[in-house]
């Protein structure tokens, strides 16, 4: 059994985490907390935290989690630098599963994304193209941008001095280097995401559409699952799933 704090529990995913949560008798949430709710009465009970809040709470929230000893699953995106320095500190004293995409399918786009930038090889133009519900409010996803780190580092290269956020006005030739990002918003879509990889005569597209919010909750619990008892570090999906 793996007792479970929920953090953001009043959001969309937050909600989708209790309702999944709540079919699997071995995960009891004896937390839901959310803005104005205090961590600290409840974390003691807990054996692992799901964050699913705003970026500014997780540091918080990883702190809390490492002075009581507590597994942490970080699904919240847009952590500034800093905030993802500070979050990385206590990854010496817990175990951290940190991820921008729990869904077996997305995870299974980063595996394939990395083996198709290794065999189609510094030929093709790379670009990203990725579409989330209106409401959304950082961009590019947190999905898109381990896709940009990840062909960059096939490629041996540096992401902040190839990557190019969408184009507009006379701009030039597109260069041989550069990796395209190009985020889309409108209406309820919960996530899509496209590899294109564009070579002469050819053109290699991998596309991952999400139609429900369940399949990352459930692999966020699953995380959980599996942190809780796992020496302390940075983990992510890719070493849940066992595809590393």
């Amino acid at each position: 059994m793996t007792k479970l704090v929920i953090v953001g529990a009043k959001g969309r995913m937050g909600q989708m985490l209790l309702a999944c949560a709540a079919r699997q008798p071995d995960l009891p949430v004896v937390g839901q907390i959310d803005q104005g709710d205090d961590l600290a009465a409840v974390i003691g009970g807990a054996d692992a935290v799901i964050d699913f809040s705003q970026h500014d709470t997780t540091p918080g929230v990883a702190t809390l989690c490492a002075a009581h000893g507590k597994a942490l699953v970080i699904g919240t995106t847009g952590h500034t630098d800093a905030e993802r320095a500070g979050i990385r500190e206590h990854a010496t004293r817990i175990p951290i599963v940190w991820s921008a995409n729990y869904s077996t399918g997305v995870n299974t786009l980063f595996w394939l994304t990395r083996k198709a930038a290794e065999i189609l090889g510094p030929g093709f133009d790379l670009e990203i193209v990725e579409m989330h519900h209106r409401l959304k409010k950082d961009a590019p996803s947190g999905t898109a941008m381990t896709l940009a780190q990840i062909l960059a580092a096939v490629r041996r290269q540096q992401l902040p001095e190839v990557l190019r956020h969408g184009r507009q006005g006379l701009v030039g030739e597109r260069t041989a280097t550069e990796i395209g990002m190009h985020a889309v918003r409108g209406g309820d879509v919960v996530g899509d995401h496209t590899v294109i990889f564009a070579g002469n005569g050819e053109r290699v597209e991998l596309t991952h559409r999400a139609s429900s919010r369940e399949t990352f909750a459930q692999g966020a619990l699953r995380a959980a699952k599996w942190a809780v008892g796992k020496p302390p570090g940075i983990y992510d999906m890719q070493d849940v799933l066992g595809l590393k």
